[in-house]
Parts: structure tokens; C-alpha cells; sequence
């Protein structure tokens, strides 16, 4: 099956700075998920997720469309990695206790990968997807990031960046709801990093195919120094099958 690849041709950027998620998240995952045996990590990308999940979960199947985002996962002994879409995991019916999807969902066939995911959930099984938006530094350098998502690269965000924007919410979800806790996704980086993740964004790319070459510096958000990060996960659903 086809999927939409936009970090393939720069997954080891993706690797390297790309977020990752707070322990709380699992831990909570974990404590309303049916068993802590299996857990599907659908588009686990670098595998971000899944190396979170496999301090609580024996084995997690970390399934990605693109094998090159794969190569670049850290290795762990209850992780298996598989090339696999989101809509045909090839993964046993009724074994699954848990499946998530990080940063993920939008770019799915949702009605296919709804029914895939309630053929591999276990009775009372959980599915829970979460997106993050824009970081929060200082209010300063925050608008100067505001402003180069919204007005440099902002026309080349794919169509189902809005589904971030709005949070998940107006995404449709056929299961029974859960309200779940905030969590807050931290971490201190370097100024070489926090544009090292810039550059990682569907539409930075899209920028830079299209002008064939790099932002240049006037394009560049203009950050002298950047000592923390803080991103909200925007939105998380999760919902238990029947």
C-alpha cells in the first residue's frame, strides 16, 4: 500500500532531533491498557515511542512504512521492528494490548487503519494517538518561530497539518472514549538543535525542494540562544475496543 512519505529523505535528521516523549505518558498507557504483554507502535518512525513503551511492555512492535526511518531506530530487546503501513500490520488478530501512534495519525487511511486496529486489539484493548504542535521557549523567540511556521514555510504545510493544528479533535474516533491526563513533553536543547528539529518539519523540506536549495539566513528564524523547550502534547485520544 502507498503511504504519504515525508521524512524519508532526511530520516536521519529526524533521528537525531526529533522529541522525545515523558515517561508519564507511558506510564499512563500502561496502567489502563488490558496487559502489559504486546504493544503495536504503528508509524514508530525512529522509534521514539517504542523505546518509551519497552520499559513497561515485554514486546513492542514498532511498524513503519519507511525502512529507512527504521535504520535509523536505537535497537532494544523488546523492540521488533517490521516494515509495515498502518493500514495492513500483518500482525495476529486479538494479540495486541496496546497500539499507538505518535505524531502520526493524519497521514492515515482512518477508516482502514481503524479496522485493522480493532482486528488486532485484544477485548478492551487500547488505541491511543497523540500529536504535538509548536514549542514554547520565551515569548520572544517564540514569535520568531511563530512567524517563520506561519509565513516562510507556512504555504507548504501538507493539508493534514490542520488535523495537528486542531488538536486531533475533529479527527473521527469509533471507540470509547477515555479522558486522559495532560502531559507535557521537555527538554533542554542546544541552539544547533532546536534548528536541527526546524529542519525536520514536513514543510521545511517542502520549502527547500522547492527553492532547491537551503533557508537562507534571512529566511532562518533568528535565535541568539535557546535554553529550554517545552511542548504540550496537543492532543491525545484514547479509546478502549469493545
Amino acid at each position: 500500500m502507498k503511504f504519504k512519505d515525508h521524512f524519508s529523505g532526511h530520516a536521519a535528521n529526524y533521528a537525531k532531533f526529533r522529541p522525545n516523549y515523558p515517561r508519564e505518558l507511558f506510564e499512563y498507557l500502561a496502567s489502563i491498557a488490558p496487559g502489559r504483554g504486546r504493544a503495536w507502535d504503528c508509524a514508530t518512525g525512529n522509534g521514539q515511542a517504542a523505546v518509551g513503551l519497552s520499559a513497561f511492555f515485554e514486546c513492542i512492535i514498532a511498524a513503519e512504512a519507511s525502512e529507512r526511518q527504521i535504520l535509523g531506530a536505537s535497537r532494544n530487546e523488546r523492540i521488533e521492528f517490521r516494515v509495515a503501513v498502518a493500514e495492513k500490520s500483518g500482525l495476529a488478530s486479538k494479540s495486541i494490548d496496546l497500539v499507538t501512534v505518535a505524531q502520526a495519525l493524519h497521514w492515515f487511511d482512518l477508516d482502514a487503519f481503524y479496522a485493522e486496529t480493532i482486528r488486532v486489539l485484544k477485548p478492551r484493548g487500547i488505541l491511543a494517538a497523540w500529536c504535538y504542535n509548536l514549542l514554547e521557549i520565551a515569548p520572544e523567540i517564540d514569535a520568531i518561530i511563530t512567524r517563520f511556521y506561519d509565513e516562510i514555510v507556512g504555504p507548504y504545510w501538507p493539508p493534514e497539518r490542520k488535523i495537528v493544528e486542531g488538536r486531533y479533535r475533529t479527527i473521527r474516533f469509533p471507540f470509547d472514549e477515555l479522558e486522559p491526563t495532560a502531559f507535557v513533553m521537555q527538554a533542554h536543547w542546544s541552539l544547533e538543535q532546536l534548528l536541527g528539529y526546524l529542519r525536520t518539519w514536513s514543510a521545511t523540506q517542502a520549502f527547500i525542494t522547492a527553492h532547491g536549495s537551503e533557508i537562507r539566513p534571512r529566511q532562518s528564524p533568528r535565535i541568539c540562544q535557546a535554553r529550554g523547550a517545552k511542548q504540550r502534547a496537543g492532543g491525545l485520544c484514547a479509546g478502549r475496543s469493545a
